[in-house]
């Protein structure tokens, strides 16, 4: 079951990456399906390709192609369906402090700095805790035809975490985002979600796409947190089952988030 449109995609040429060590499965090796986002469709390219299991990083949109290997699952929140847990009702209400400011996708000494703390914190180990700023400013400017970018901030306007995110046809989905890792008890990178599958709500959208999920990848768990969560599979997409996130305590949670 194809669900790439003919029309969006026939003027974009779809290339294959060489073999290269998974970031995120030790002993594996991954490959990618990609094409750059241009022209006046990007939009529309972007928003086609994220509902066929696509992913956005700069102006690159992939999917991964691995032999043998099924075990990055795209997965969705359907927004109008999502069901709060107890967890999530109560960051919900520990968050409502913060102010949610909209900015043009563009960077800021601000946000780079905020950025740094964050990967050093969580990431120390990744290459992008050695992110230059014009490494940063090119994460958030390139592609960014569709993107907005979500502030978080306390009521003294300190910048607690930042969201970019595409506006799709049928919703949202969340690229990248940052938070400040010394306040841990917000639990911002869950809270942030939550805000964006509001913004889906308030525009009348059906989706927030959260990327890969991948069951043997920690850092990924909690994604399962949002119920119900929709994976996409050979007949499209369809609600996981049984839900990983019965087994997924909030603790386990909270410690993957980012």
């Amino acid at each position: 079951m194809s669900l790439i449109q003919p029309d969006v995609t026939r003027l974009h040429h779809f290339f294959r990456s060489g073999p290269m060590p998974c970031p995120y499965l030790a002993g594996r090796v991954e490959r990618k399906l990609f094409t750059r986002l241009s022209g006046t469709d990007a939009g529309d390219l972007n928003s086609q390709l994220s509902v066929a299991g696509f992913r956005r990083s700069h102006d690159i949109v992939y999917r991964p192609v691995c032999q043998g290997c099924v075990a990055c699952v795209p997965v969705r929140i359907p927004a109008r369906r999502l069901q709060l847990n107890r967890t999530q009702r109560r960051l919900a209400k520990m968050n409502a402090d913060l102010a949610i400011v909209e900015r043009p996708p563009h960077a800021t000494p601000e946000q780079y700095q905020l950025f740094m703390r964050y990967q050093r914190d969580r990431h120390g180990e990744s290459d992008m805790a050695r992110m230059s700023r014009a490494d940063f400013e090119a994460m958030i400017e390139e592609g960014n035809a569709s993107a907005r970018l979500f502030e978080f901030r306390r009521s003294d306007n300190i910048l607690l975490g930042a969201m970019l995110a595409d506006r799709l046809a049928d919703g949202f989905s969340a690229v990248y985002s940052f938070f400040e890792p010394d306040d841990a008890r917000r639990s911002l990178g869950t809270f942030m979600v939550l805000a964006l599958v509001q913004m889906a709500l308030r525009e009348n959208t059906d989706n927030v796409y959260l990327g890969y999920w991948i069951a043997d990848c920690r850092k990924m768990s909690y994604k399962t947190s949002f119920q119900p969560l929709e994976a996409l599979g050979p007949g499209g997409w369809h609600d996981m089952t049984p839900a990983p996130a019965a087994s997924a305590s909030p603790a386990a949670a909270a410690a993957a988030e980012g």
